[in-house]
């Protein structure tokens, strides 16, 4: 690597999670003249990786161990990559990296450190006890860990930074908002709505609790009891690595019901989107900015969403949405009962959700955000 490149190093927990949100913005650092390489725990993309020029450093660590031990190895593995490859700029990516990674960076003394906080996730959508204890133990280490002599902290919607600027008083001018991943709008193009009845509901991400889909299915199987001819398909895999996965036995017991599909994982959502007339997401909560909203938004499907921090960034109700409380399954089954009587709500809808998506939430506007930042960064330590 040339020398006269500064060093960047992307800090995420796994290689299909930087793939599928975060290539985008390391090919515009790599594009502005940063030699950019990827920590991560590698499993099927590394290859993909390499093939973009990034240097790839594979880690140990699991999203599920978050005991003390694995904590502490986790913290130990990440110093010494950063003692060793000496980055100008570390960009964590997601709560557990900018919390370990931001611990490893003061300790290897590392320039310039920017967190991505990319919602709360199990941490911010979960009541079991595990979860609470390490949302206050992150909430008291946050200001140490998010926040070194010079860095920022980026958020994705405003509670978010609201909510930090609280956790960390004094640092609210550290916190940058950069709404959500982007979403590539020559990729995700309009789409004409597929033929009704029957109407088609989908949901595109991990099968994981805290996203609402047993909700989902709940209200679906509500709505065809009431007569709505509705089809959902649930197009993803569970994650064994998150606390909340629904096991896929679960999983397969759904697909028995009455107009329910479970595809599987899809690396290309685009299919799913095409063949469905409305986006659904029954989050608990924890959200950044929902990645499928955006994709979904963008091929002008409307969207039935719950109404929480982070989804009302893409979503507005009444505008390209219909929101409903989180967990509030007879809610959610009117609102899709709503949209699946009403084809010319579905094309207003959808229509208005390419127009949000075009102001300001696409992959370049997301990239030359970060750039921007980055530059700031680098004239604060006069390079």
């Amino acid at each position: 690597m040339s020398p006269e490149r500064p060093k960047l190093i992307f800090l995420v927990t796994e290689d299909w999670y930087f793939c599928s949100h975060r290539l985008p913005m390391a090919r515009a650092a790599r594009d502005s003249g940063f030699d950019v390489a990827v920590a991560t725990r590698v499993s099927a993309h590394g290859e993909a990786i390499r093939a973009e020029g990034f240097g790839l450093h594979p880690l140990r660590w699991k999203r599920r161990a978050v005991g003390p031990l694995a904590t502490l190895a986790a913290i130990a593995e990440i110093r010494r990559l950063y003692r060793r490859e000496r980055p100008l700029i570390v960009h964590h990516v997601a709560l557990k990296p900018a919390l370990l990674g931001g611990i490893a960076a003061r300790l290897a003394g590392v320039p310039i450190v920017v967190g991505m906080v990319t919602g709360m996730g199990y941490l911010g959508g979960s009541d079991r006890p595990a979860a609470r204890l390490l949302g206050r133990l992150a909430r008291w280490i946050a200001p140490m860990a998010l926040f070194g002599r010079r860095g920022r902290v980026i958020v994705q919607n405003e509670e978010d930074r609201q909510a930090l600027a609280v956790i960390c008083p004094g640092k609210a001018a550290r916190i940058v908002l950069i709404p959500g991943s982007g979403v590539d709008l020559t990729r995700f193009t309009p789409a004409p709505e597929p033929a009704a009845p029957p109407v088609t509901v989908a949901y595109a991400g991990r099968m994981i609790a805290i996203k609402g889909v047993g909700v989902l299915v709940a209200a679906q199987q509500r709505a065809r009891q009431q007569g709505v001819d509705l089809r959902l398909v649930l197009a993803g895999d569970s994650d064994d690595e998150n606390p909340s996965a629904i096991a896929r036995a679960t999983l397969q017991r759904w697909a028995t019901l009455p107009g329910v599909t479970w595809l599987g994982r899809r690396d290309d959502v685009r299919d799913v989107w095409r063949d469905a007339h409305i986006a659904a997401l029954a989050s608990l909560g924890g959200e950044g900015v929902p990645k499928s909203l955006l994709e979904a938004a963008a091929m002008a499907r409307p969207i039935v969403a719950s109404d929480i921090a982070g989804v009302r960034s893409i979503a507005q109700h009444q505008v390209n949405a219909l929101l409903v409380p989180p967990g509030d399954e007879a809610a959610l089954a009117e609102a899709l009962t709503t949209l699946a009587r009403d084809a010319a709500l579905r094309a207003r809808l959808g229509a208005a959700g390419r127009k949000r998506v075009e102001q300001g939430f696409s992959d370049e506007a997301i990239a030359a955000a970060t750039r921007t930042l980055y530059r700031e960064l680098l004239r604060e330590v006069g390079r």
